[in-house]
């Protein structure tokens, strides 16, 4: 099995990046930022808030806040800078000088403005937000990456004692944010993925699109929404291996592989699984950590053009710190 937390903090440390955690106020992200800065997996940390307060806080847990940047986001400089960014970017969809001003006084919105203004590399935040404000600041400031509209969100999941995929590894996608994609939408979802394959698996993706049928031994409207996408992969001349649609035992295991799709490549080889809709995605990747006893990292938000994620508000400060090196990782 792979020790995927070891290799994502040792990959972060040799390419160490410039990180914000916005919700300073959280005594688990000043635990994190210490945790971060004694794992070496950032150059430089920022957290948001009162530089007092957080102090303050830490010092009620024993937290060292020593070497990390702590910013009252609402008395910066840049502050305006970065309200008048927004307000350009989103006049022309209705938003005023006065509502721009109230988003980036949100730590989180600052945080996305931070990245997109170059001050940082990455963020991870949604330990006391709901996933909807990560996702809407990264989706208003950051935006997707060129070439991409669409933004989704992916699982790492590591199956013990298992012969498929990259030694158990794989990637799951979407499993957190398109509920119903259109095929335009799964081939974004599949390019973002084999990316997202390469960073963190460090492997070449093998992407089948999943369905009920493989290779034309049923049809139906859901079907035919998996063919277009993979017919507009085709168009596209991505540079990775991918092929569908495909049922789940065709993508992972040889014997059925020969079976059911002899002329495959992709066929019994598959480490990355592009799943039809956000409900099959978000069930597959349920069953798999409970039922295959799989560790699962995610959902990771993919196809921005700089790398923010998301936590669970449940996230403990190790969870944190992993999720925090995953991010630094998509930098790259």
């Amino acid at each position: 099995m792979i020790d995927f937390k070891k290799i994502v903090i040792e990959k972060a440390r040799s390419n160490p990046k410039r990180l914000v955690l916005p919700e300073g106020n959280d005594i688990r992200v000043l635990k994190a930022a210490e945790l971060v800065r004694k794992e070496k997996i950032a150059s430089e940390i920022y957290v948001l808030g009162d530089p007092d307060e957080l102090l303050r806080l830490a010092k009620t847990e024993s937290v060292d806040l020593k070497g990390i940047n702590l910013i009252n986001h609402r008395k910066e400089q840049n502050f305006s800078d970065f309200v008048q960014t927004l307000y350009n970017m989103r006049k022309e969809k209705g938003m005023t000088l006065e509502e721009a001003e109230k988003l980036i006084s949100d730590e989180v919105y600052y945080g996305a403005m931070m990245i997109k203004k170059g001050f940082v590399d990455a963020m991870v935040s949604g330990s006391m937000s709901p996933t909807a404000k990560t996702v809407r600041a990264s989706l208003i400031i950051v935006r997707p990456k060129e070439g991409i509209k669409t933004v989704s969100g992916s699982f790492v999941m590591i199956v013990p004692d298992c012969k498929y995929g990259n030694d158990g590894g794989f990637i799951y996608a979407d499993c957190g944010v398109v509920p119903e994609p259109t095929s335009e939408q799964l081939a974004d979802i599949a390019v973002a993925s084999a990316d997202t394959c390469k960073k963190l698996l460090g492997v070449e993706p093998v992407l089948a699109l999943l369905s009920f049928s493989t290779l034309g031994s049923a049809d139906s409207p859901s079907i035919q929404k998996v063919r277009e996408a993979v017919e507009i992969l085709k168009s596209r001349k991505v540079s990775f291996l991918f092929d569908g649609e495909m049922q789940f035992d065709a993508a992972v295991d040889k014997s059925v592989a020969k079976t059911k799709a002899p002329s495959s490549k992709v066929a019994g080889n598959a480490n990355v699984m592009i799943f039809p809709d956000l409900n099959s995605g978000n069930i597959a990747y349920k069953i798999t950590q409970r039922l295959a006893k799989a560790e699962a990292y995610g959902p990771l938000l993919q196809g921005l053009s700089k790398p923010i994620n998301d936590l669970s508000r449940g996230a403990t400060p190790e969870d944190i710190l992993i999720v925090s090196a995953i991010t630094i990782l998509q930098a790259e």
